[in-house]
């Protein structure tokens, strides 16, 4: 494990050590023990997304591992006058121990990674979230106590949620079943290595995706990039792919939903659905920083990290 760009790109074995580690730092942190592993390392963050969640969690837990975390907008780069990213990927490596970075295009997080020579996070792309599914998969692991077997439902649009999800929740001995409108479907080249697969789904039908689900995800119908499309969106969107408790009555019972935030409530989710599992959802977003913790240590020179 050299980078974080993509989830495809981890083992099973890979997966389940850094939810392992993240569930053993999440105990130390509470249990007030200090971790400085990472002391006299250094991360850059590379924002051209704005960002909450990514940024503060990765900031304060690279606090909480003894490392010092650098945030650098693309306006406080040369990258935003011109130089391109394999030249700012062989300076940065200079300077830092790892980057995270936070941006539109996965090509950009493939470049840093192919011309730099430190390790790569990809902190959000439009094709791809393996931060956020790994946060989700270790929440299910709290809440269920096991990810094998389970089934997974993913109700809106095919965005970068839908994408990693898939493959996550393939990688992890779930199955996954997911319903978006024709046209807004999750990507491409994700659904071509996919679509065959025993245990994934593909449905316009978000009640047959989510019967007997154990776990539903959402995520907002306009994803950062596709305002202008938003009110287009709204009407292919409305009164069919709203996790509601009409839709989960058709789920397990002990149904669980997760939403990687932030939720514009009755769009994709109704507010009643969203507060009844609002303990969850913020768990949910408690546990970025934890997962990507683990995720720092095991890039950044703690490859022998014990819990």
């Amino acid at each position: 494990m050299e980078h974080l760009l993509k989830l495809s790109d981890l083992t099973k074995d890979e997966l389940l050590m850094l939810l392992e580690t993240g569930h053993d730092l999440k105990k130390k942190l509470k249990a007030g023990i200090e971790t400085p592993y990472l002391k006299g390392k250094t991360l850059g963050m590379i924002f051209q997304k704005a960002s909450t969640r990514t940024r503060v969690s990765f900031e304060v837990g690279m606090n909480q591992l003894g490392g010092h975390p650098l945030y650098l907008s693309v306006n406080d780069l040369q990258m935003g006058r011109g130089e391109s990213i394999e030249d700012t990927a062989r300076v940065l490596s200079r300077y830092l121990d790892a980057i995270m970075i936070r941006t539109f295009d996965q090509e950009d997080v493939e470049t840093l990674a192919e011309f730099g020579s430190i390790p790569i996070i990809n902190g959000l792309t439009d094709l791809y979230h393996p931060c956020q599914i790994l946060a989700d998969l270790m929440t299910i692991q709290e809440v269920k106590g096991t990810l094998e077997g389970l089934k997974f439902a993913f109700v809106g649009d095919g965005n970068n949620m839908a994408n990693s999800l898939i493959v996550g929740a393939l990688l992890a001995g779930a199955s996954i079943a997911v319903a978006s409108p024709r046209g807004y479907q999750p990507n491409e080249a994700i659904l071509d290595k996919y679509i065959d697969h025993s245990d994934f789904l593909l449905t316009e039908d978000p009640y047959e995706a989510v019967q007997d689900a154990d776990v539903v995800f959402t995520d907002v119908w306009s994803s950062m990039g596709d305002e202008a499309e938003a009110e287009i969106r709204k009407k292919v969107f409305q009164n069919i792919y709203q996790v509601n408790h009409d839709l989960l009555a058709v789920a397990d019972p002990e149904v669980m939903v997760q939403h990687c935030l932030p939720a514009h409530k009755d769009e994709e989710i109704s507010t009643d659905v969203f507060e009844q599992h609002a303990k969850v959802i913020f768990e949910e977003a408690e546990n970025r920083l934890h997962v990507q913790k683990a995720v720092l240590l095991h890039l950044m020179g703690v490859p022998a990290y014990v819990s």
